[in-house]
């Protein structure tokens, strides 16, 4: 049945004529990153609204770096996957527009993928609340956090939104317009739950597209929107839909 929907994704792909890739946590967990809100994720050992919060940064940083300090260290020593491959091998094949991702970990852009949208922001850059300067993150190791502003010495705040922040204008203004823009999305391991996020497949189906979802089970998603479910893990689907789309594009030049 997977190998049938594989194919089909093939086909679907090389019909369409703008493909974009909505993504979440699930894509990396096979990086060793594991989603916050899994059995043993960092929600089950520190309470959201006691860490996560923009109020608790303002109120107690140091204690919401001993948080981020446990992300960074896994963020930092996290590598793509071949899911993320997958999806800069089809970018580079000219047969994906962007990646939409909730993720945080740059780990699209460390794949190789150009054109994505950090949907709830970035590890990779910090910025200071009290004097508004911008910080590159990338050359940080875990000793060197909390990290402080070379400025005036306050704790940085690395560029991720947090609870209580609103969504990047840029970035949501973006992601609709490529969601409505598009005859094809990929769902990839999102459980899609998380808002407004998550109306970005709605907003793509809405306008006619396709929505292909590539995740280990059935989301809210699959029941009302989805076109189909691959089921498996985005590490060995989307690699094989890439061989297919290769397949299919070879036999084409063969006639």
């Amino acid at each position: 049945m997977e190998i049938q929907r594989i194919r089909r994704a093939a086909k679907d792909l090389l019909k369409s004529r703008k493909t974009i890739a909505f993504t979440g946590a699930g894509i990396s967990v096979e990086s060793g990153i594991p989603d916050f809100r899994s059995a043993g994720g960092l929600w089950e050992r520190f309470d959201p609204e006691e860490y996560a919060h923009i109020d608790a940064f303002y109120s107690n940083p140091e204690k919401v770096w001993m948080m981020l300090k446990e992300m960074f260290s896994l963020i930092l020593k996290a590598k793509p996957n071949p899911a993320h491959m997958g999806l800069a091998d089809l970018e580079k094949m000219g047969l994906l527009s962007s990646i939409i991702t909730q993720n945080v970990d740059g780990l699209h852009q460390a794949a190789g993928s150009k054109n994505v949208i950090e949907y709830h922001g970035s590890h990779r850059t910090l910025s200071c609340l009290k004097c508004s300067k911008s910080f590159d993150g990338t050359h940080l190791t875990v000793e060197d956090l909390p990290a402080r502003c070379p400025s005036c010495s306050s704790l940085l705040k690395p560029d991720v939104v947090f609870f209580g922040e609103a969504i990047p204008w840029k970035a949501q203004t973006l992601s609709i317009m490529e969601a409505k823009s598009c005859d094809l999305i990929l769902v990839i391991g999102t459980s899609a739950v998380v808002y407004p996020a998550a109306s970005i497949p709605f907003i793509a189906k809405q306008r006619g597209a396709t929505v292909i979802e590539i995740n280990k089970e059935p989301t809210p998603l699959t029941y009302k929107i989805s076109d189909y479910l691959i089921e498996g893990p985005a590490g060995k689907i989307l690699p094989e839909i890439v061989q297919e789309v290769k397949r299919l594009r070879e036999a084409r030049e063969d006639y």
